[in-house]
């Protein structure tokens, strides 16, 4: 494995399936799901309950916290960080250095001064639907979802729910377009968007 090319997994953990491609020094726990295919890549990190689908390629440095879902035919790039209660869909782009978070109010202690404990706390789910892409260093604030097809551009941070195929860029995140299920910007008209380099037309639905 020297020449970085990926190998059938060494892994015999039940939930892990033989084709699956572990780097040597990722840690990933034995109680995990991990179907055909998949690669996690070196000095990764999949928590206890994580599931990730089939064909998925998880990059270097990436922490998957415990019972994280994601899909199949996903990209998760390096350094991306995926908490507790998030869904990612299948066929979703995570850019390098992503952060999907959990907690609308995080606090180390309590108003007593009490170190929080897991008891202390409730989580936050966040989806990504399928098909989207969440740029480079990207945010996305605990209990935001993130619509098919969307695109969050690179630095955004996003504090409210997303449509589907929309295009939202800034701090706090906003609508600036629309984008085809291939990228392409459509061209829209009223709730109606015609792709210039697919001809595939969609429907536009804001919420």
């Amino acid at each position: 494995m020297g020449d970085g090319t990926p190998q059938q997994s060494e892994t015999v953990a039940a939930g892990i399936h033989p084709s699956v491609w572990i780097a040597p020094s990722a840690v990933v726990s034995p109680d995990v799901s991990i179907a055909e295919g998949a690669i996690v890549w070196e000095f990764s990190q999949v928590r206890e309950g994580a599931r990730i689908g089939s064909r998925t390629t998880v990059g270097s440095h990436t922490y998957i916290d415990r019972d994280v879902v994601v899909g199949a035919h996903c990209k998760i790039q390096s350094g991306v960080l995926l908490f507790k209660g998030a869904v990612v869909e299948d066929g979703v782009f995570v850019g390098p250095g992503v952060v999907v978070t959990n907690d609308r109010v995080p606090r180390a202690i309590n108003p007593d001064g009490t170190l929080k404990s897991g008891e202390d706390w409730s989580i936050s789910q966040t989806r990504v639907g399928r098909g989207a892409s969440l740029g480079a260093r990207s945010t996305l604030i605990a209990g935001v979802e993130i619509g098919a097809f969307a695109i969050v551009a690179a630095g955004a941070v996003v504090t409210r729910d997303v449509p589907s195929h929309a295009l939202v860029a800034g701090v706090p995140a906003r609508v600036v377009g629309w984008v085809c299920c291939c990228g392409a910007r459509l061209e829209t008209e009223e709730h109606r968007g015609v792709c210039p380099e697919c001809s595939r037309t969609h429907t536009i639905t804001s919420r």
